[in-house]
């Protein structure tokens, strides 16, 4: 990694919650009995992601290039957990950021924040998200290294990252079977879509390249490499869904679950994040034009699939006791 790169954040104090304030408890995690009253509403375990639609809530926060990238993680998705589970000042990490949508949201909300990316054309643009949120008055900093987040132990180096970390938030890559821009091929007198930009890139060391046991393998070394710069009891947020590759459903967010747990985080809970909008007593679909198409090919031909209208929020904790043995294991 690049030494000159080793200082990530600025040298900033933390900002505590204004006096008189009640100190921080993350609204998804559970509360002590004495807190629990019978006039206390239950907090619920469905985040509402897509109210507005997806091009809606990054129009003018984002720059028009970021439509580009084939993963990005819903606005609005990103803003629930950063609300939940981290508070003014805090630090929040992304070791797979893409277009840097959690880093966005984080600036925004006057939280600190790092990304790592592996793909330089989605770093560079990550970054350009991070000036375009400057220029709108974000209170927060934040900073894109480029490089293999399975490295990420090494920025323990810098004392603005070790144990500093409050929320590691982040969305594992698919590839192709989920992701990917798309559209018709009508105009060139062809029948049928054409899909684009859905590789990632061609980066040696890419996940998506190698199969899904490769990929959950990869991942399971990320998070294991991120927890040094996790604070005790820092909340790790996972953002994924299920797919189906030839006609079968994959239970990707059990997989993914399970490789957290080996890199040695503990469960805490699983949430839903709605991809569709809630307009008085019906659902309103936010369904990309490929998930439609494909929905749409499988019901003609017999099979009665249903268009994804959510992805499941895995939130694990970093254990408040060391780890037995070295961290990470790197």
């Amino acid at each position: 990694m690049d030494t000159q790169k080793r200082t990530i954040m600025p040298d900033r104090p933390h900002n505590p919650e204004p006096s008189g304030h009640h100190t921080h408890r993350p609204q998804h995690l559970p509360d002590p009995p004495a807190a629990t009253t019978h006039s206390s509403p239950a907090p619920l375990s469905v985040w509402l992601g897509a109210q507005r639609p997806a091009a809606s809530q990054r129009r003018g926060r984002y720059l028009p290039a970021s439509t580009a990238h084939p993963a990005k993680m819903l606005p609005a998705v990103a803003a629930a957990a950063i609300t939940a589970y981290t508070r003014t000042g805090d630090l929040v990490l992304d070791p797979m950021c893409g277009i840097g949508t959690t880093l966005v949201e984080a600036v925004h909300l006057g939280r600190n924040a790092v990304g790592i990316e592996l793909e330089p054309r989605w770093a560079d643009l990550a970054r350009g998200n991070l000036d375009h949120a400057q220029t709108q008055g974000a209170s927060g900093s934040g900073a894109v290294v480029t490089d293999d987040a399975r490295h990420a132990h090494a920025l323990a180096t810098d004392p603005h990252l070790f144990g500093q970390v409050a929320l590691l938030l982040t969305s594992p890559p698919y590839g192709d079977s989920v992701h990917g821009q798309v559209r018709s091929t009508r105009d060139s007198g062809q029948p049928g879509v054409h899909k684009t930009d859905y590789s990632y890139g061609n980066t040696p060391g890419n996940l998506v390249r190698g199969g899904r046991r490769r990929l959950l393998a990869g991942f399971t070394e990320i998070l294991s490499a991120c927890l040094p710069l996790l604070r005790p009891g820092a909340i790790v947020a996972i953002t994924t869904r299920p797919f189906r590759r030839h006609g079968r459903l994959i239970d990707f967010p059990g997989e993914v679950w399970a490789a957290a747990q080996d890199a040695g985080l503990e469960p805490v809970q699983r949430l839903v994040a709605l991809l569709c909008g809630v307009k008085d007593d019906h659902l309103v679909t936010r369904a990309s034009f490929f998930a439609a198409h494909e929905t749409r090919k499988a019901r003609a031909a017999g099979l009665p699939l249903h268009v994804t209208a959510h992805e499941d929020v895995l939130v694990l904790r970093k254990p408040l006791a060391p780890l037995s043995g070295a961290e990470g294991g790197t």
